[in-house]
């Protein structure tokens, strides 16, 4: 396995030292390799940022009030800095931001993308952390990368109500480009691992259904671990083995034997990319979804069209990403395939930055 990066858990954003009037930032999507629904369970991931994502540019204004403009959706927003009150969709996500950062004059906010919403990309960690990122340039204030991080979540879990892990954050912050980013939830402790592709190519497929977490059966499936856990009298399901498997009853046993499986998924991809060997990747990917479909049960009948989609043209393994119930499928393409129409090449890119 690549050593851990001990310059990855203490990098500073956004590395300016004077405020600007105007600053532009961009937050990339992601796209997770192997170890879905394992970052709430103290578990293993293995996600790379991509090119595809969000920018944000900030500008100064004055006043006691921040204005957003969703220049995609054709959409704005406008509300005092000081204690914003609630809103819902991507209002909440500029809202929270605004609030937990303690912004403290007043800006115009511009937010425009090239990442589908919905499809397992998470354009919502993208969109946080160029909010944060365009706002702490604005203010010439600096940001160790762990507590951005976890500020972003935070965003996401209080204000919009979506219950998700540090996986996305961490990935778009902490990426490096043309790497993969092994994430241990019990230590933090990161790896970057090459991720040297050549002619071959990932790509996602849309499955044409939008997923949201904090809707969907998502919430569902971190109640169930929970329960698991309570009844195993374990912190976290990393600490589960196989033989705690039959002492569960249904679906629990179900969703543990996942986790577990999953795990062991992650190293033995960082093991193969290490070599070289793509057609074992291949071979993990569909592991890890028959795991998500029959163990986890987050597929949906328009994934599974996506995924026989995907192996129709070629790819030698294909999976659902993000939450589940709906959103995209990844799929490995050796040299010379011919990409499903409407697929998007998952071009790894560079963490989000200020531009």
């Amino acid at each position: 396995m690549c050593a851990l990066s001990s310059i990855a858990v203490v990098r500073t954003y956004p590395g300016i030292a004077e405020s600007a009037t105007r600053v532009e930032a961009r937050g990339p999507g992601r796209v997770n390799l192997i170890g879905e629904h394992t970052d709430y369970n103290g578990g293993l991931a293995l996600p790379f940022a991509i090119a595809r994502g969000v920018t944000v540019t900030a500008e100064a204004v004055g006043g006691d009030s921040v204005a957003v403009e969703a220049l995609d959706l054709g959409e704005s927003d406008e509300f005092a800095y000081a204690n914003p009150a609630r809103e819902t969709g991507w209002k909440a996500f500029a809202r929270g931001i605004v609030a937990e950062l303690g912004v403290t004059s007043g800006a115009r906010l511009e937010i425009q993308g090239d990442l589908p919403h919905g499809a397992g990309l998470s354009s919502s960690a993208a969109l946080s952390a160029a909010l944060a990122l365009a706002l702490l340039g604005l203010e010439g204030r600096d940001m160790g990368g762990l507590e951005l991080a976890r500020l972003c979540a935070r965003v996401e879990n209080e204000w919009v109500g979506s219950p998700t892990g540090l996986l996305d954050q961490l990935a778009v912050l902490f990426a490096r480009e043309g790497e993969a980013l092994r994430i241990d939830f019990q230590t933090l402790e990161l790896s970057h691992v090459p991720l040297d592709l050549g002619d071959w190519t990932l790509a996602t497929l849309d499955s044409g259904v939008t997923h949201d977490n904090a809707t969907s059966g998502y919430i569902d499936r971190r109640e169930e671990c929970e329960r698991a856990c309570e009844l195993l009298g374990i912190e976290s399901l990393r600490e589960a083995v196989e033989a705690d498997v039959a002492r569960l009853p249904e679906p629990l046993d179900r969703r543990v034997r996942y986790v577990l499986e999953e795990n062991a998924r992650v190293d033995t991809a960082v093991a193969a990319l290490t070599r070289g060997d793509l057609f074992e990747l291949g071979r993990l990917l569909d592991a890890s979804h028959a795991g998500l479909r029959d163990l986890y049960e987050v597929s949906t009948p328009e994934v599974e069209r996506t995924v026989a989609a995907m192996a129709d043209a070629g790819a030698v393994g294909a999976r659902i990403v993000g939450g589940g119930f709906g959103g995209a499928v990844l799929g490995l393409f050796r040299p010379g395939a011919r990409l499903p129409e409407d697929a998007l090449v998952a071009e790894p890119g560079p963490p989000a930055r200020l531009v």
